[in-house]
Protein backbone atom coordinates (compact mmCIF):
# COMPACT_ATOMS: atom_id res chain seq x y z
CA UNK A 1 0.00 0.00 0.00
CA UNK A 2 1.35 3.14 -0.81
CA UNK A 3 1.99 5.57 1.88
CA UNK A 4 -0.30 8.73 2.79
CA UNK A 5 1.20 12.13 1.75
CA UNK A 6 1.41 14.62 4.72
CA UNK A 7 -1.15 16.61 3.22
CA UNK A 8 -3.62 16.99 0.16
CA UNK A 9 -3.07 19.45 -2.45
CA UNK A 10 -6.63 20.97 -2.97
CA UNK A 11 -5.16 24.58 -4.63
CA UNK A 12 -2.09 26.36 -4.73
CA UNK A 13 -3.50 28.26 -1.71
CA UNK A 14 -4.95 25.30 0.49
CA UNK A 15 -3.93 22.26 1.16
CA UNK A 16 -5.40 20.18 3.88
CA UNK A 17 -2.86 18.59 6.92
CA UNK A 18 -3.56 14.77 6.87
CA UNK A 19 -3.91 14.71 10.50
CA UNK A 20 -7.43 16.22 9.91
CA UNK A 21 -8.38 13.33 7.75
CA UNK A 22 -9.52 10.55 8.94
CA UNK A 23 -9.16 7.43 7.06
CA UNK A 24 -10.49 3.87 7.82
CA UNK A 25 -11.38 0.81 5.87
CA UNK A 26 -14.59 -1.11 6.00
CA UNK A 27 -15.46 -4.45 3.99
CA UNK A 28 -17.02 -3.80 0.40
CA UNK A 29 -20.12 -4.52 -0.59
CA UNK A 30 -21.53 -6.45 -3.50
CA UNK A 31 -19.95 -9.59 -5.09
CA UNK A 32 -16.38 -10.69 -4.51
CA UNK A 33 -16.30 -13.94 -2.74
CA UNK A 34 -14.31 -14.58 0.10
CA UNK A 35 -11.89 -11.70 -1.09
CA UNK A 36 -14.96 -9.44 -0.16
CA UNK A 37 -15.74 -10.70 3.19
CA UNK A 38 -12.34 -11.47 4.27
CA UNK A 39 -10.55 -7.54 3.58
CA UNK A 40 -11.68 -4.25 4.15
CA UNK A 41 -10.98 -3.01 0.99
CA UNK A 42 -13.56 0.31 1.00
CA UNK A 43 -12.06 3.49 1.94
CA UNK A 44 -14.11 6.07 4.35
CA UNK A 45 -12.61 9.21 4.76
CA UNK A 46 -13.96 11.91 7.19
CA UNK A 47 -13.02 15.81 7.67
CA UNK A 48 -14.54 17.97 9.68
CA UNK A 49 -14.70 21.25 7.74
CA UNK A 50 -15.45 23.38 11.05
CA UNK A 51 -12.35 22.32 13.10
CA UNK A 52 -10.27 23.00 10.30
CA UNK A 53 -7.29 25.20 9.93
CA UNK A 54 -6.67 24.88 5.97
CA UNK A 55 -9.19 27.35 5.01
CA UNK A 56 -10.20 30.86 6.17
CA UNK A 57 -13.19 31.65 7.48
CA UNK A 58 -14.87 33.02 3.95
CA UNK A 59 -13.84 29.83 2.16
CA UNK A 60 -15.57 27.69 5.11
CA UNK A 61 -18.83 29.40 4.63
CA UNK A 62 -18.08 28.99 0.71
CA UNK A 63 -18.05 25.03 1.21
CA UNK A 64 -20.58 25.02 3.52
CA UNK A 65 -22.82 26.64 1.31
CA UNK A 66 -22.03 24.32 -1.59
CA UNK A 67 -21.85 21.45 0.09
CA UNK A 68 -24.52 21.25 2.28
CA UNK A 69 -26.62 18.47 1.64
CA UNK A 70 -23.20 16.22 1.77
CA UNK A 71 -22.21 17.59 5.58
CA UNK A 72 -23.11 15.69 8.32
CA UNK A 73 -24.91 17.73 11.66
CA UNK A 74 -21.88 17.35 13.31
CA UNK A 75 -20.34 19.39 10.34
CA UNK A 76 -18.50 16.30 9.11
CA UNK A 77 -17.76 15.23 4.99
CA UNK A 78 -18.07 11.64 4.42
CA UNK A 79 -16.39 10.33 1.58
CA UNK A 80 -16.57 6.49 0.40
CA UNK A 81 -14.89 4.64 -2.05
CA UNK A 82 -15.43 0.92 -2.92
CA UNK A 83 -14.66 0.81 -6.67
CA UNK A 84 -11.08 -0.83 -6.67
CA UNK A 85 -10.51 -4.20 -5.09
CA UNK A 86 -7.35 -2.80 -3.71
CA UNK A 87 -7.40 -0.82 -0.73
CA UNK A 88 -5.05 1.70 -1.62
CA UNK A 89 -6.27 2.18 -4.86
CA UNK A 90 -9.52 3.24 -3.15
CA UNK A 91 -7.67 5.56 -0.89
CA UNK A 92 -6.09 7.16 -3.61
CA UNK A 93 -9.57 7.83 -5.33
CA UNK A 94 -11.61 9.19 -2.21
CA UNK A 95 -8.56 11.68 -1.44
CA UNK A 96 -8.68 12.89 -5.11
CA UNK A 97 -12.34 12.76 -4.83
CA UNK A 98 -11.95 15.17 -1.84
CA UNK A 99 -10.01 17.34 -3.43
CA UNK A 100 -11.98 17.85 -6.69
CA UNK A 101 -14.94 18.30 -4.48
CA UNK A 102 -13.66 21.22 -2.20
CA UNK A 103 -11.89 22.88 -5.62
CA UNK A 104 -15.66 23.32 -6.72
CA UNK A 105 -17.10 24.18 -3.77
CA UNK A 106 -14.21 27.04 -3.30
CA UNK A 107 -14.29 28.12 -6.93
CA UNK A 108 -15.59 31.75 -7.11
CA UNK A 109 -18.93 31.95 -9.60
CA UNK A 110 -17.72 35.40 -11.93
CA UNK A 111 -19.96 37.92 -11.57
CA UNK A 112 -22.45 38.28 -14.29
CA UNK A 113 -22.57 41.46 -16.61
CA UNK A 114 -26.12 42.49 -17.55
CA UNK A 115 -26.41 42.53 -20.99
CA UNK A 116 -29.35 44.25 -23.24
CA UNK A 117 -30.69 42.81 -26.33
CA UNK A 118 -29.45 44.17 -29.28
CA UNK A 119 -31.70 46.18 -31.69
CA UNK A 120 -32.37 43.19 -33.74
CA UNK A 121 -33.22 40.68 -31.32
CA UNK A 122 -35.61 43.20 -30.22
CA UNK A 123 -37.25 43.69 -33.75
CA UNK A 124 -37.34 39.75 -34.17
CA UNK A 125 -39.03 39.36 -31.27
CA UNK A 126 -41.77 41.90 -31.79
CA UNK A 127 -42.24 40.83 -35.55
CA UNK A 128 -42.74 37.09 -34.17
CA UNK A 129 -45.11 38.88 -31.52
CA UNK A 130 -47.52 40.79 -34.14
CA UNK A 131 -47.34 37.29 -36.60
CA UNK A 132 -48.98 35.21 -33.68
CA UNK A 133 -51.80 38.23 -32.97
CA UNK A 134 -51.92 38.18 -37.00
CA UNK A 135 -52.85 34.70 -36.92
CA UNK A 136 -55.23 34.53 -33.83
CA UNK A 137 -56.85 37.29 -35.22
CA UNK A 138 -57.64 35.00 -38.42
CA UNK A 139 -59.00 32.55 -36.90
CA UNK A 140 -61.24 34.46 -34.69
CA UNK A 141 -62.83 35.70 -38.34
CA UNK A 142 -63.55 39.24 -37.79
Amino acid sequence: MARRPSRLEVTDRVAIPARELALSYAGSSGPGGQHTNRTATKAVLRWNLAASAALDEEAKARVRERLASRLTTGGDLVLTCERHRDQGRNAAEVLDRLARLLRGALARPRPRRPTRPSRGARERRLAEKRRASDRKRERRGE
